[in-house]
């Protein structure tokens, strides 16, 4: 039995996400059927981050088990020419027995960026949210330093039965890019809608609607009601994943 360990790249603007659901195009099904196709055999994969339909990855990573003999390069190769340009294969490597892209992971990075021109842009209309709104980015980082640390964010996060909401938030920040801010959070986990939903409360506390200093009382209410939503999922790419050295 060998482990392999494939990095990802696609554009999510065609998927319903990135996890398997029956009738409909996902990133899951699309891979695994590429590599049933180029293995001969079908795998079942497993994913370091699960994105939600339009969500983008620049770097997500899948592991599997198989007992076919395969080069990674050819498995590079296959999926890429098979599914690009939506889907390509960055790079693909044997891991050692025992990884799994989810639960080995040490944390996870996203960027969300936002288009601030006073009209939208057409060529990031599939990966930019457009704000047409004068933004105060001190106080969206105020607001950010709010989330860095272990916290319930469940006032943030799509309820989901039975699972946790707390999360450690190991870095989170707004920088000040042409012709909008980004936004980076890295943790060692997120729970669902998350970086979306600091990235709505982020905007309304630049657009002056919300003070920053109230973001530990929302986070400490547990309550999603007091969020401002969640903002749209295609301005949010998931950047990079980080695993333990060797």
């Amino acid at each position: 039995m060998t482990t392999f360990r494939i990095t990802i790249a696609y554009d999510g603007t065609g998927f319903h996400g990135y996890a398997a659901n029956p009738g409909v195009r996902t990133v899951q099904g699309e891979l695994e059927a590429a590599l049933a196709t180029v293995i001969g055999t079908p795998v079942a994969t497993v994913v370091a981050g699960r994105t939600d339909a339009g969500v983008h990855a620049r770097a997500n990573v899948v592991s599997f088990v198989t007992e076919a003999t395969v080069e990674p390069a050819r498995l590079q190769r296959s999926i890429t020419a098979m599914l690009g340009p939506e889907i390509v294969a960055v790079e693909a490597a044997a891991a050692p027995d025992g990884f799994d892209a989810r639960f080995s992971a040490v944390w996870r990075r996203y960027r969300y960026r936002i288009d601030a021109g006073r009209v939208p842009d057409p060529l990031l209309a599939r990966t930019a949210w457009h704000v047409p709104h004068p933004l105060d980015l001190a106080a969206m980082n105020r607001a950010a330093a709010a989330f860095v640390g272990e916290h319930d964010f469940a006032s943030l996060c799509r309820a989901s039965e039975g699972r946790t909401t707390v999360r450690t938030v190991l870095e989170a920040a707004w920088h000040d890019h042409d012709p909008g801010p980004v936004f980076e959070v890295t943790a060692q986990a997120f729970c669902h809608q998350m970086v979306r939903s600091m990235v709505a409360l982020c905007v309304e506390v630049g657009r002056g609607r919300v003070e920053a200093g109230r973001i530990p009382e929302i986070l400490a209410a547990r309550d999603r009601n007091l969020a401002r939503g969640a903002a749209p999922p295609h301005g949010l790419v998931l950047w990079e994943v980080e695993y333990p050295a060797g």
